[in-house]
């Protein structure tokens, strides 16, 4: 297939384009939510430590041999991504609930089928909807971390 040759390149410009919308969400916006967007990113890495020895999925491209082949999606779209969403959504909870739960399902029930067509990736011992209960259980934790953050900075200031 044509697309498999253009695989790394394909996940190194999801990533630069991903960085490009960085100074769109403004100053302010990246120091407010990039803790939790760190918090996130570290979670999934543990994940992927999981996953990888439980076989739930398996990346067959990677962008260096001793990098998981999810770094790109990691420190591109879902690194930025979390970014973005909390931005967008944070302090309306139902709205960042189904924000979420649109863009996981556009991920787990379309591009994970792209992914694997373009040899970059696929499920092995995951169900799609086991996939979707994972990205769910991260978005709870994603806004908690928040919303412990700013309680904390709150009280902060308020001493």
């Amino acid at each position: 297939m044509k697309i498999m040759r253009y695989s790394k390149s394909l996940l190194v410009l999801m990533t630069i384009l991903s960085w490009f919308s960085l100074p769109l969400l403004g100053r302010g916006t990246v120091k407010r939510f990039l803790p939790a967007g760190l918090f996130i990113v570290s979670v999934v890495t543990i994940e992927d430590l999981i996953a990888k020895k439980r076989k739930w999925w398996w990346w067959y491209e990677k962008l260096h041999p001793k990098l998981s082949g999810i770094v790109p999606f990691l420190w591109g779209p879902f690194f930025i991504g979390s970014m973005w969403i909390l931005k967008m959504t944070y302090g309306k909870f139902i709205r960042y609930i189904i924000l979420n739960l649109i863009v996981d399902s556009v991920f787990t029930y379309f591009l994970v089928d792209w992914l694997k067509k373009s040899g970059i990736a696929s499920l092995v011992r995951l169900k799609k909807y086991q996939l979707s209960l994972l990205f769910f259980l991260k978005s709870l934790l994603l806004y908690g971390f928040q919303f412990v953050k700013e309680k904390v900075s709150i009280k902060k200031s308020r001493v």
